[in-house]
């Protein structure tokens, strides 16, 4: 078969694709959103590697000067913000990814995701803890 047989109208023929897709439901809209946080991940990890980097390399107080700017903070607040979110989101879906049966009964959700939130609170309040308490 020829491209002459095909009609006209067929040939080049491409869908309308929808740019804005995941819009159209709130749970789109929360994966795309928890995917994009992934970035905000990444520059935390960046950070902390640069604060290490300056901690063993003798800048820190060059670090501490660049921490300190404007526009610093608001990435980290963002970051911070975002990292939180994309946690948040990654313990409520644990109970999806993973059945847990004790005796052949099945745990609840509501149980695994309590677990998860609870420990992560606990091991956030242990590092605070560490982290500001005074000399």
């Amino acid at each position: 078969m020829s491209d002459e047989s095909i009609p006209a109208a067929r040939v080049g023929y491409r869908p309308r694709r929808d740019h804005l897709w995941f819009a159209r439901s709130r749970n789109y809209t929360v994966f795309v959103l928890r995917e994009l946080t992934s970035v905000f991940v990444a520059w935390s990890i960046v950070f902390i590697l640069m604060l290490a980097s300056a901690v063993f390399g003798g800048g820190l107080r060059e670090f501490a000067v660049l921490a300190a700017q404007p526009w610093m903070i608001a990435i980290n607040v963002v970051a911070l913000a975002a990292t939180c979110f994309h946690a948040i989101t990654f313990l409520n879906l644990a109970p999806k990814a993973t059945v847990v049966r004790l005796d052949g009964w099945r745990v609840p959700a509501w149980m695994i995701q309590g677990g998860n939130h609870t420990l992560w609170a606990l091991i956030s309040a242990v590092i605070a803890y560490f982290v500001l308490r005074s000399p």
